[in-house]
């Protein structure tokens, strides 16, 4: 009889445990298809390309274009009409897609810029398989730039683009007047090299004649992105893994179960650690108190 009693509890223990494991392995399962389903991983990809499309090259594309304004003088009806002057400006076209077939689009990219001719000033590529990330800074000739613009958004699945076309003949002019004036500065310093003076003075007249020099040579590197013969204007292009390629939706869901049950298992196990030793110590707490005397008062008072 007693075993039969036994046995009845065991079973009921086991029900009680089996039912605990298995309500505990669904809510790990419905949790990863909340949180981890294909489209807040898409989310989280897409979020990530502003930041992948962040980079800056170290060297600035600029171009140059005719441009006129109408000059208006009522003081000086001769100097009014039409002026043309050069307009150098900078031009960026960022673009962001995605990709299940990351080598064979790399590859189109690569063919691409090849046959507009373009340069790829900058490259980054992070990432294992099923993540990964390219980004290409690209200088392409002004007069091809939306061509080429046009053929990129056709790579992959385009997730963003932006285009930026900035003025830069204010800060173009600002670099040759501060040579200039810099050029002015060490003629001016030159000419006292074949006066008498100081030793000292000497010296410290060669050292300011050295950093106008330097001065000079920093404007002119700059002005050199300037220059027409080397004109470009400048694609920012993310290319991104998507991690979906080649799975099917039956192994997508086996690869779920593993997760969950791997999950369960490991956190249930400690759970029942957990009530082993919860168990433990209320039985030790009990011992102490019957040891002591005081748990049949206890047990009484509750009692009455």
């Amino acid at each position: 009889m007693e075993k039969e009693i036994l046995k009845n509890k065991f079973q009921k223990l086991f029900v009680y445990f089996l039912i605990s494991f298995v309500g505990l392995f669904f809510l790990r399962l419905t949790y990863g298809y909340v949180i981890y389903s294909d489209e807040s991983v898409g989310q989280s990809s897409n979020q990530n390309f502003n930041q992948q499309n962040s980079f800056e090259l170290i060297r600035k594309n600029y171009a140059s274009e005719k441009a006129s304004y109408k000059s208006e003088s009522q003081s000086l009806p001769l100097t009014a009409g039409t002026k043309n002057f050069d307009q150098k400006y900078e031009k960026i076209g960022s673009l962001s897609s995605s990709t299940n077939e990351f080598e064979k689009e790399e590859k189109n990219t690569r063919d691409l810029i090849k046959n507009f001719k373009a340069l790829i000033q900058y490259e980054e590529s992070s990432g294992l398989e099923g993540r990964r990330h390219l980004n290409l800074g690209i200088g392409v000739n002004p007069d091809k730039f939306d061509e080429i613009i046009l053929e990129i958004k056709k790579i992959g699945r385009l997730e963003s683009i932006q285009v930026n076309k900035t003025d830069k003949t204010n800060e173009y002019s600002d670099l040759n007047v501060q040579r200039e004036s810099l050029e002015k500065t060490r003629a001016a310093l030159i000419s006292f090299k074949g006066k008498s003076g100081k030793i000292d003075e000497l010296i410290n007249l060669e050292n300011k004649i050295l950093e106008v020099e330097e001065s000079i040579q920093k404007l002119g590197v700059k002005l050199g992105e300037f220059d027409t013969e080397n004109e470009f204007c400048t694609i920012k292009f993310s290319l991104a893994e998507s991690g979906r390629a080649n799975k099917s939706w039956f192994k997508n869901f086996l690869h779920r179960i593993k997760t969950a049950l791997e999950w369960t298992i490991k956190y249930y196990l400690l759970l029942m650690v957990l009530f082993v030793f919860a168990a433990m110590g209320i039985l030790v707490f009990i011992l102490i108190l019957e040891k002591l005397k005081i748990f049949p008062d206890l047990l009484k008072k509750y009692l009455e």
